[in-house]
């Protein structure tokens, strides 16, 4: 990975923490996009001195708010003529319904929509690179999921687990279908389970609320680091450079339920997610959907 540009979402704690770690110990120019100043320069010192690399920047990006998004992309694109690997990490899981700047529920919002639009506004940086890998952190709590679109604030009988596995399952549909229409090219985007690992996800970081929980069951959890690492295997092995649109769990590619694997509802959520946040397919998807289909 030396020289290598590297995006690392959420990379300010958990499993973002500990891929933005290795990353940059293999040679990386890594990004670590945190919603948190404060919480960022703390994790950014802390990811230096384990890695020892100084080659780590710290940039905002607040993953809830599409203006925040965009200005993220813009500053990035500003600096880099080159984005070589996005590692989509970041996730939420709201205890009671939330909605974002923008008003969707959050972890929909964040998970999927903020993602999607950070992807969308990457890809000319990815397209750049010799090799370009979008790496998604999924779950399989997408087996359980169902997307809503037609009451996407959850409006009605919200849980946590309704809204974190939708959220899922549209990470797993968004990178099949981005895959579909970046087949050709030298860009691949898989996605990921990474097991259930000790992070401070659930947590809410106001009250405290959950840590406890955590605490008592962290006996049973995979730490930050094997959490992180089939992502770091999708962002650095040689051997995937011409894998796209599939689903791994401990560096193996898994077979997807039939809810996984549903194209229709893959194109309804790519032209709704298309809606919301206001973009304009890409130039290079575009192009490359037309070859699929004549």
């Amino acid at each position: 990975m030396r020289g290598k540009t590297v995006i690392v979402t959420g990379g300010n704690s958990g499993m973002g923490l500990a891929t933005a770690i290795e990353m940059a110990r293999r040679g990386a120019k890594v990004i670590m996009a945190c919603r948190s100043r404060e919480r960022g320069e703390a994790a950014l010192s802390e990811a230096r001195r384990l890695s020892g690399s100084d080659h780590i920047e710290l940039m905002l990006l607040d993953l809830a708010s599409f203006a925040s998004i965009r200005a993220f992309a813009e500053q990035f694109a500003a600096a880099y003529p080159v984005l070589d690997v996005l590692i989509n990490n970041a996730g939420v899981v709201t205890l009671k319904r939330e909605l974002t700047r923008d008003g969707y529920e959050m972890d929909l919002g964040v998970n999927h929509l903020g993602h999607f639009l950070l992807t969308d506004l990457l890809l000319e940086r990815l397209h750049a690179a010799e090799q370009g890998r979008i790496v998604v952190v999924a779950s399989g709590a997408y087996k359980i999921g169902k997307l809503y679109l037609d009451d996407h604030t959850l409006s009605r009988g919200f849980n946590p687990a309704k809204a974190y596995a939708r959220s899922k399952l549209a990470n797993i549909l968004f990178t099949r279908e981005l895959a579909s229409r970046l087949y050709g090219t030298a860009i691949t985007v898989n996605c990921l389970h990474p097991g259930a690992v000790g992070t401070s996800i659930g947590v809410n970081r106001e009250t405290g609320f959950g840590r406890r929980i955590l605490k008592l069951l962290s006996h049973v959890f995979l730490t930050p680091e094997q959490g992180a690492e089939t992502a770091i295997y999708l962002a650095t092995a040689p051997e995937l450079k011409q894998v796209s649109g599939e689903y791994f769990y401990r560096r193996q590619v898994k077979e997807l339920t039939s809810r996984g694997q549903d194209r229709h509802t893959a194109g309804q959520l790519w032209n709704w997610s298309l809606e919301q946040t206001g973009v304009t397919e890409h130039r290079l998807m575009k192009n490359r959907a037309a070859d699929n289909n004549q």
